[in-house]
């Protein structure tokens, strides 16, 4: 069995698949999302999501053979309250991958109700649209602990030689608050210092993640850092392999910045 490579996807907004005038305004990301499962050395085991749209007291672990839909959203078409994406849950890869983490020393918990979040099922009805690819999430830990969501990504590394594909579901840039043409300053401030931090020897890289409150515009580009920190397991759990840029666009939500990347 091939080993796996990790990515940080900047996930778009809301159900964007679902809305024409935000799935046009997305295209780049959208061929990006679609390329992904080609792109991999075989068809995945199961993916695994860790979405900036889900945490909880411990590494949470989504452990239902059929996970229901979240629709965490506010202000959209009514529609998109009904979306469903049926993809069937891991529970047994879920039962391995507590066990990986609590073998770390790490807080972790099997939640049988949580449902997808559209940090999950909007990528993923890109990238399989007929919603046959077993799914699950891992949450973040409450308070976005650099160190602890990097650890995070360490224990789930063997997760790669078993068939897991490990996706971290955020934004290079999220602050809800500035948008728009104001934007553009600082997500292209911290875009670029990310992709530069992304670029160093192993540890190099790793030590600059776990200061990015030094990076230009980082309190700006992300006010709470939700959206970033599951670049941080992506990351953790790649942590030797070369970062490549798989999306990067300029100008989305007005005027902001973003890129994805792949480990390995």
């Amino acid at each position: 069995m091939s080993k796996m490579p990790t990515y940080f996807i900047s996930h778009g907004g809301g159900p964007w698949p679902w809305i024409p005038n935000m799935r046009r305004s997305f295209a780049k990301l959208e061929q990006s999302l679609a390329a992904m499962p080609d792109d991999l050395p075989e068809t995945p085991k199961a993916v695994l999501m860790i979405s900036g749209h889900w945490e909880d007291t411990t590494f949470a672990v989504m452990s239902s053979p059929k996970p229901p839909m979240v629709y965490d959203y506010y202000g959209f078409p009514p529609e998109t309250y009904e979306i469903q994406y049926p993809a069937p849950g891991a529970p047994d890869i879920a039962q391995r991958t507590h066990d990986l983490i609590r073998a770390a020393g790490l807080p972790a918990t099997l939640n049988p109700t949580q449902g997808f979040d559209h940090g999950v099922f909007a990528p993923m009805a890109v990238m399989y649209p007929n919603a046959d690819m077993p799914t699950y999430q891992v949450s973040l830990q409450h308070g976005y602990d650099p160190a602890a969501h990097i650890a995070l990504g360490r224990a789930l590394a063997p997760l790669r030689d078993e068939g897991v594909l490990i996706v971290g579901s955020g934004l290079s840039y999220h602050n809800l608050r500035m948008m728009g043409p104001e934007a553009r300053v600082p997500s292209t401030e911290f875009d670029t210092w990310l992709n530069k931090a992304l670029m160093l020897p192993a540890e190099d890289r790793t030590q600059a993640l776990l200061d990015w409150e030094q990076a230009p515009s980082a309190r700006v580009a992300h006010k709470e850092e939700d959206h970033l920190v599951p670049l941080f397991v992506a990351l953790g759990a790649a942590e030797q392999d070369q970062a490549t840029v798989t999306y990067h666009e300029e100008g989305i939500f007005g005027g902001v910045t973003a890129t994805s990347f792949r480990f390995g």
